[in-house]
């Protein structure tokens, strides 16, 4: 079967898995009066859903080592539809939130790297890395999707049902990837005969590892700036006398699309100058833009818009670059088991980015406060900091795993 087709089939797939990924984030504003919930609250939930994605990981994306992905694969979705339906139907304060929250990222845990594998196993062409900058570009796709459906639904008709409505996306990925690749065979040798969860050749491979210590900054900047985008954007639009929650999602859904063909621009770059050389120049910048879009509160909702925008875009540069490195860098035999510790280690930092943003701003005035928002944005900001250390530090110290 021709790799477009391959590539087209999972690339859809995972954008209709995405459906219930930012429901929360771009509810957020709606969730936080009615459950009265502090902003270290409303970041822990938002936090919870990759504390659940880097517990099912280890297991789920190692098993693509030993079966086929596509089996692991539907079993993420049917975990994330639960999850989504729990939220809907029986989530009403924080603790229950952060149950359901959990579930939905257990689910997402055994789709995301599973279904990159789904794809890398079957025929994909000679490059690879490319197929990989769009599934990477289609996480934007899917997360734009989440954000301006889920927060239109639930101004309409409420929360909950905009919750139950996202389960539909997964069950659709079912249909896709059971009726679509059903005569596809992988092309890879299953690893039967070592430990599961044995991840020492993993950390041994020093090459592959920067990409992933990278990750860790860059899932901190990605995924804090997504979980408060709109609760930010309602905030800068009150002050500038413009957009409410229906405005803040459309922004939202604007720079997470525009995110998808900037990392397969990314990668390209990547490819062509030096991977690691491109990743720290785009995580460099991507810290002056933060502090700008931070400050941009108080001036025109337009430039505030643009800036959110151009910062999601830096941001996403990377993206492809990183994991599309991480994969070309692992062993074949071990390629499950090197995206589960990418996953694990780079989703520890989607975990507390969140939780760090709730926090500052609690401590620093709240979300009323321009100030706040400023220090929110650094905080976000410190994670590409971090991210080009990390990648440059193994470079320069050798990672010993006994």
């Amino acid at each position: 079967m021709k790799p477009f087709y391959t590539i087209l089939i999972m690339c859809t797939a995972h954008i209709f898995s995405m459906a219930g990924f930012a429901t929360y984030p771009a509810l957020l504003p709606s969730l936080i009066p009615i459950w009265q919930l502090t902003n270290t609250q409303a970041g822990w939930i938002s936090g919870i859903f990759f504390a659940g994605y880097v517990a099912s990981v280890p297991v789920l994306v190692t098993l693509t080592d030993r079966f086929d992905s596509r089996l692991i694969y539907i079993s993420g979705l049917v975990i994330s539809t639960i999850g989504l339906l729990g939220f809907g139907f029986f989530a009403n304060d924080f603790w229950s939130a952060m149950v359901w929250q959990a579930i939905q990222g257990a689910g997402i845990g055994g789709t995301y790297m599973t279904g990159l594998r789904v794809m890398t196993d079957r025929e994909v062409g000679s490059t690879p890395s490319r197929a990989i900058a769009f599934y990477t570009a289609a996480f934007s796709a899917g997360t734009a999707f989440s954000f301006v459906v889920s927060g239109n639904i639930g101004l309409l008709w409420g929360w909950q049902t905009a919750f139950s409505l996202a389960a539909i996306g997964p069950i659709i990925s079912i249909v896709i990837v059971l009726f679509l690749l059903s005569n596809q065979t992988p092309n890879k040798v299953y690893r039967h005969n070592t430990n599961l969860l044995d991840f020492r050749p993993v950390f041994s491979n020093r090459e592959a590892l920067s990409y992933t210590l990278g990750y860790i900054g860059h899932s901190w900047e990605l995924f804090a700036l997504r979980g408060w985008i709109v609760t930010f954007l309602v905030f800068a639009g009150a002050q500038q006398g413009g957009a409410g929650i229906l405005s803040a999602v459309l922004i939202a859904g604007i720079a997470n699309i525009i995110g998808g063909p900037v990392s397969i621009v990314g990668n390209e770059l990547a490819e062509r100058f030096g991977r690691k050389k491109i990743i720290s120049i785009i995580m460099i910048i991507s810290v002056f833009v933060a502090l700008a879009t931070g400050i941009s509160a108080s001036f025109s909702l337009y430039i505030t818009a643009i800036l959110v925008v151009i910062y999601s875009g830096f941001i996403m540069g990377d993206s492809s670059s990183l994991t599309a490195g991480a994969a070309n860098a692992a062993d074949p035999s071990y390629r499950g088991a090197t995206l589960a510790v990418h996953s694990v280690l780079g989703f520890s930092g989607a975990l507390l980015g969140p939780l760090a943003v709730g926090l500052v701003l609690d401590i620093s005035g709240g979300r009323s406060s321009g100030l706040a928002w400023i220090l929110a944005f650094l905080t976000i900001g410190f994670g590409s900091l971090g991210g080009a250390a990390l990648i440059w530090l193994t470079k320069l110290k050798k990672v010993n795993v006994n």
